[in-house]
């Protein structure tokens, strides 16, 4: 990073340590504290959601790589049937040499040709049903991206049931293919070391355990391929945001002004977007120099070479390298901090049914009703920029937040636009701002309001007969039915 003279603006709640406190808008009230926690847990209810104080959790990196990296589990996996192959061969070896001080061997050479036509089918079949499971994953993948959103791919790419299925048939697979170099050939008990006993009744569980798994990740596959469930998916995830980062009924404080003139802090690091910031480590190091540190861009934007992090305001200015390492840059958006990417993604599903290869305005209805769900939750709220304190109550960071009026452009724009010629959609989005409208304070309604304007403009312009036109814009909750 390098550093200039700048400034910005300010203001906002919560903190590292889940104490945070809100530094709002002019004209905020209190009573929007209690209508925004009563918003909340109806938002919330039906996902079971526990009402408790939340703390930070900053987001890894190498976490991150992991969830979303194919080749961990199924590594990690494979050393493990290594290490239990060694291990079954070495117990196969100690009960083959107490049936031999017992004289009971010619009973365990019995099972020994049963036992090794099990662990050879098993290992030859096995690879083909590795073939079958990873081409039903790619067709989900190729499926999804066209259907929905490729951001919805994250689901799928990060889904754990998928990994465990295919990283226990490779496994399995592997195991196999071990404990048969493990075999004795002979029947002579004599020269025989081991039969292959806790070695082949290993197998057979892991394939029992492989079969348990595939039900459950076809279940879980089909799930994710219907779009009801992607859509409730990506909602869950919103909700927990919102609950997780307390960004519903915060402290009120003073109203934000401006940011007093300070040094401004560049990007050095690659090119990508802004997926996480690690508040805690922030904090200290604002506190460590006497600072406040003013975030500028926001949680999901590109930030390229050069571009401004942070208005250092106050005190000696940290190293460049404290603030690098405390921004976690990647080449896609996160929901772990990011609240929009949640419309985002349900938007791109809505424009996405609504295109003419795809032409399915019911998916389009579903993801408005999930944006209309989301809105309400938010209408009561107070909303200002995330002000984070330290351990004694100063304020050391302050991050922007998407603010009332950009969250309803992200939710209708696109949607109104690529769905003026579609009387279920248009339909159903004026059943949604008009609720809205009525839920909504009095402050936050001129948004609101604009969208309607252009709602009506848009399907006027769009549809010339007037009896057609008046049926579009009624506002109906199922669109049609």
């Amino acid at each position: 990073m390098s550093s200039g003279q700048g400034g910005g603006h300010g203001g906002g709640h919560g903190d590292g340590h889940g104490d945070g406190r809100d530094d709002g808008q002019a004209g905020e009230r209190n009573d929007g504290q209690a209508d925004g926690r009563g918003a909340w847990e109806r938002g919330t209810s039906q996902y079971g959601a526990k009402r408790r104080r939340p703390r930070y959790r900053a987001l890894s990196p190498l976490r991150e790589h992991l969830r979303e990296a194919f080749w961990f589990a199924p590594l990690l996996t494979c050393v493990g049937a290594v290490l239990l192959a060694g291990l079954t061969d070495l117990l196969d070896r100690e009960i083959f040499a107490a049936a031999s001080a017992d004289q009971t061997t010619d009973t365990l050479l019995s099972f020994s040709s049963a036992a090794e036509s099990v662990v050879s089918t098993v290992s030859s079949a096995m690879l083909t049903f590795i073939g079958v499971v990873f081409s039903i994953s790619l067709v989900s993948l190729q499926m999804a991206a066209s259907q929905f959103s490729p951001r919805v791919l994250r689901l799928y790419v990060r889904s754990r049931l998928i990994k465990a299925t295919f990283a226990t048939c490779l496994a399995t697979f592997v195991y196999t293919l071990l404990v048969q170099f493990g075999y004795d050939d002979t029947t002579d008990p004599s020269r025989a070391v081991s039969v292959p006993i806790v070695s082949t009744i290993v197998a057979v569980a892991m394939v029992m355990l492989s079969l348990a798994l595939f039900v459950l990740y076809v279940q879980t596959t089909l799930r994710l391929l219907r779009v009801p469930h992607v859509i409730d998916r990506v909602s869950r995830e919103s909700l927990h945001v919102l609950q997780a980062y307390r960004w519903l009924a915060p402290e009120l404080g003073p109203t934000p002004g401006s940011v007093p003139p300070g040094r401004v802090l560049l990007h050095e690091g690659r090119g990508g977007v802004l997926r996480d910031v690690n508040i805690r480590r922030l904090i200290r190091v604002a506190r460590r120099h006497g600072t406040v540190l003013y975030q500028v861009p926001r949680i999901g934007d590109f930030i390229a070479p050069g571009t401004p992090t942070v208005v250092v305001v106050g005190g000696t200015p940290p190293r460049p390298r404290r603030i690098t390492t405390a921004l976690n840059v990647g080449v896609d958006r996160t929901m772990h901090q990011d609240l929009s990417f949640g419309f985002r993604q349900l938007v791109d599903i809505a424009v996405r049914a609504l295109s003419p290869a795809v032409n399915d305005p019911t998916t389009a209805v579903q993801a408005v009703d999930r944006i209309h769900q989301l809105l309400a939750v938010l209408a009561p709220v107070h909303l200002g920029e995330l002000r984070h304190r330290d351990k004694d109550g100063a304020v050391r960071l302050v991050q922007p937040v998407p603010g009332w009026e950009a969250t309803v452009d992200l939710a209708f724009t696109e949607i109104r636009i690529c769905a003026a010629a579609q009387p279920q959609v248009t339909r159903r989005l004026a059943a949604a701002l008009d609720d809205l409208l009525r839920i909504t304070p009095e402050r936050r309604r001129p948004p609101l309001l604009l969208q309607r304007r252009l709602l009506e403009r848009t399907v006027a312009a769009a549809v010339p007969d007037e009896d057609n036109r008046l049926f579009a814009l009624t506002p109906d909750r199922q669109g049609i039915g």
